[in-house]
C-alpha cells in the first residue's frame, strides 16, 4: 500500500518544542501536513493560525500542507491561507451555505479545494460538487476534540464515499481520514478506500515511545505490509 498518504496532525505536536517536531517531521518524509484551523464556535476550541503555516512553508523540502478549516464563513480564510503557502484548503459543508462559491474561491486562489465532512454529515451533501473538489476530509470523531475513539460506523462511510467519487467521475479523489487513526484499525480504514490518514496522538506523536522519525518509519513499514 505505498500510495497511502501519511499526515501528521500538527495540532498534536509538543507547543514548545514546534519547530523541532516540524524539522523531524520534514526529516521523516511525510506525505501532508495536516493544519487545523478552528474558531471556538464551530468546533469548541481554538487550533493553529496562518503565521504558524508561513514559518513551516519558509522551510526547505516542507511536506505538502493541507488545512482543514473548522470555523464559520470558511470563506474570510482563503487568502491568507493562500497567501502563506497553503496546498489543499479544506473546508466544512456544513459550516456555509454556498459551498460551490468557496470552491470556486480556492481554485481561483491556486489552492486546491476540499470538503470536510462531520460523522453525521450524508455523503449526498457532494451530489453537485463532487466533480469540483480533490479531497474529502472524512471526520471519523466529533471535529475538534483531539483523542476521542475511532467511531466504527465510518468504515461503512468510507466505502459509501469511495462508491459515490468513482461512480461521479471522481476516481482520483483523496480520502482522508481524520480522527482516531491507529495501527489497530489502518488496515480496515485502507481497505475501505481511505488515500490518506491523519496521525496524531495514536500514532506518531508518541515522544515516550520514540522520535518522531522513527514513528514515521515504522507507520510507513506498517501500511506497506498491509
Amino acid at each position: 500500500m505505498e500510495n497511502i498518504k501519511i499526515a501528521a496532525s500538527l495540532i498534536c505536536a509538543d507547543p514548545l518544542n514546534l519547530e523541532k517536531e516540524v524539522n523531524e517531521l520534514i526529516q521523516s518524509k511525510v506525505d501532508l501536513i495536516h493544519f487545523d484551523v478552528m474558531d471556538g464556535s464551530f468546533v469548541p476550541r481554538y487550533g493553529l493560525y496562518p503565521e504558524i503555516l508561513r514559518a513551516i512553508k519558509s522551510k526547505e523540502n516542507c511536506p505538502l500542507v493541507d488545512v482543514h478549516i473548522m470555523s464559520e464563513n470558511p470563506e474570510d480564510f482563503i487568502e491568507i491561507f493562500a497567501l502563506y503557502g497553503a496546498d489543499y484548503f479544506n473546508f466544512h459543508i456544513e459550516a456555509t451555505k454556498h459551498p460551490h462559491r468557496v470552491i470556486k474561491k480556492i481554485i481561483n486562489s491556486g489552492m486546491k479545494p476540499g470538503i470536510a465532512l462531520n460523522p453525521n454529515t450524508s455523503v449526498d451533501s457532494l451530489k453537485w460538487m463532487i466533480q469540483d473538489i480533490e479531497m474529502v476530509v472524512l471526520m471519523t470523531i466529533n471535529p475538534g476534540i483531539v483523542g476521542h475513539k475511532f467511531i466504527p460506523e465510518m468504515i461503512n462511510k468510507i466505502k459509501e464515499l469511495r462508491n459515490f467519487a468513482d461512480q461521479n467521475d471522481n476516481r482520483d479523489l483523496i480520502i482522508e481520514i481524520d480522527g482516531g487513526v491507529t495501527p489497530g484499525n489502518i488496515k480496515d480504514l485502507i481497505e475501505a478506500g481511505a488515500d490518506a490518514l491523519v496521525c496524531g496522538n495514536g500514532t506518531i506523536f508518541r515522544p515516550h515511545e520514540d522520535t518522531i522519525v522513527n514513528k514515521v518509519k515504522s507507520l510507513k513499514t506498517h501500511i506497506n505490509g498491509i
